[in-house]
């Protein structure tokens, strides 16, 4: 009955059936515009990594005091599916995975108020446990290598952090940045044991002496003229020779100074991990994009900031942003995609046209191409997915079901048309009522027909995990396609 009455509906109503047609074209081309898109769909199951850092503690003091009581913590958050972990000098590496259904950011939150309880207990030694940037497994989208012959490993890395990790790190939709290779800039304060029995000065007032020097003090405020004005003393430490200068004790009303008893000089902390470039030294910084940014649209708006970097760089350093672009996979895959469903397309074009033999019976069926592909690119984009290869696979596979609907309907149509108009003029029907009844003849088969082999696609969505999350896009974009 529903299906009788709207095309009969439709047929009374072409010119409105036409438009919300082409508005629908219109409004569809729009959304598929400006859909996110990707390689394959996010596989990322929901997961939050907490990062401990234990200063050259050993792998199994660390194991022992650090990683296995916040483990025994976040193990017992709400929908906790499985803890891992991962420990080396210095540092502890915990990925807490939560069941596929959980809101990631509800997932983050809980972690976090598990690390503020389990912070207490931790060695005194130990930085407050933190959570690294949300991102997701395809997040990695672009390597940047930073390279110069003429400037050290350390004034590339210092670069790399002060300079262009900030820059790309202020671009909307970028969650992380991680600088790989260079030497990281530090200053060392070489104490010579004899000094320090000289001046009888023990290690720890050198320690502490240096902890506490080499920062800005507060003394209020003074009031003048009708203002406050700020008392602040400057002693944060910026070069080596202030901090040589710092005071450590005195004796008979003279000050003992650092550089009194130790050598101190700029020089590089221990490396970890290496980077290059067509086999010479470089620093490699890793961009990461957050979760449901458009990886072509952000890595466009990179190149532009990069350039802008390059202006600013020192005179040799160079920046080559194609070392790795995701968006290069993207577009050849994507292409590759388009190409098929562009040939598959036309063959069904010529196909039809051959078939029908009626330029204008061909053109109707060929309507239903457009309009269900956009419609699945709509329903797509309102379950919050992109633009991938199993979502152009799927309309790619539904391309060839739904024109065959169109080509039964259209052509028993034509059918009717065709024998009405062989009979006596007193004898024939209104155009419209053949049309009606030549539709309805047909459109409970091909209803049924649809049906099952949508059915086909139905078992897709009872996947759980990673192949329920690569596959289902496809189903889902090739039933709404039908």
């Amino acid at each position: 009955m529903f299906l009788d009455a709207l095309i009969r509906w439709s047929l009374r109503n072409r010119l409105a059936v036409l438009a919300s047609a082409a508005a629908f074209l219109a409004w569809g081309g729009y959304v598929a515009v400006r859909m996110p898109v990707d390689v394959l769909p996010d596989l990322t199951a929901p997961t939050v990594t907490v990062l401990v850092e234990g200063h050259g503690m050993a792998p199994t003091d660390m194991e022992a005091l650090v990683t296995f009581p916040v483990e025994a913590a976040l193990n017992g958050a709400a929908g906790v599916r499985r803890v891992r972990s991962s420990t080396a000098v210095g540092i502890a590496v915990i990925w807490v995975d939560f069941d596929w259904s959980a809101d990631v950011r509800l997932a983050r939150q809980t972690v976090s108020e598990r690390l503020a309880r389990v912070a207490a207990t931790l060695p005194d030694d130990i930085a407050a446990p933190m959570m690294a940037p949300l991102s997701s497994i395809m997040g990695e989208i672009m390597f940047v290598a930073l390279q110069s012959p003429a400037h050290t490993s350390l004034e590339l890395r210092t670069t790399a952090e002060t300079l262009v990790r900030r820059r790309v790190l202020a671009t909307p939709g970028v969650a992380q940045v991680t600088v790989i290779g260079g030497e990281r800039r530090q200053f060392e304060v070489l104490v010579r044991p004899e000094r320090l029995a000289a001046y009888g000065v023990p290690l720890s007032a050198v320690e502490v002496a240096l902890q506490r020097g080499s920062r800005n003090t507060s003394a209020g405020f003074r009031r003048a003229g009708g203002q406050e004005y700020l008392i602040q003393g400057a002693g944060r430490a910026h070069d080596a020779e202030s901090i040589g200068a710092t005071v450590i004790a005195t004796r008979d009303t003279r000050p003992i100074r650092v550089r009194d008893i130790a050598d101190v000089r700029v020089g590089e902390s221990l490396k970890r991990g290496e980077g290059s470039r067509n086999g010479q030294p470089a620093v490699i910084l890793g961009i990461h994009r957050q979760p449901d940014v458009n990886t072509l649209a952000l890595t466009a708006e990179l190149d532009r900031v990069l350039d802008g970097i390059q202006a600013a760089l020192p005179a040799g350093m160079q920046l080559d942003a194609r070392l790795f672009r995701q968006a290069d996979f993207i577009e050849l895959a994507l292409s590759n995609l388009n190409g098929a469903l562009r040939d598959g397309t036309l063959l069904v074009v010529l196909v039809t046209l051959l078939f029908l033999a009626n330029l204008r019976a061909g053109a109707i069926t060929l309507l239903a191409i457009p309009l269900s592909l956009l419609a699945a690119v709509v329903g797509v984009r309102l379950a919050g997915l992109s633009i991938n290869s199993m979502t152009l696979g799927g309309m790619a596979i539904a391309v060839g079901a739904l024109v065959d609907d169109a080509i039964v309907d259209v052509e028993n149509v034509v059918k009717r048309l065709r024998e009405n108009a062989a009979l006596p003029e007193a004898s024939r029907r209104p155009v419209l009522e053949v049309v009606y009844r030549a539709s309805r003849e047909i459109r409970a088969s091909i209803v049924y027909a649809t049906l099952i082999v949508m059915l086909v696609f139905v078992p897709l969505f009872f996947l759980a995990g990673v192949e329920g999350r690569l596959l289902q896009p496809l189903g889902l974009a090739y039933l709404i396609a039908l």
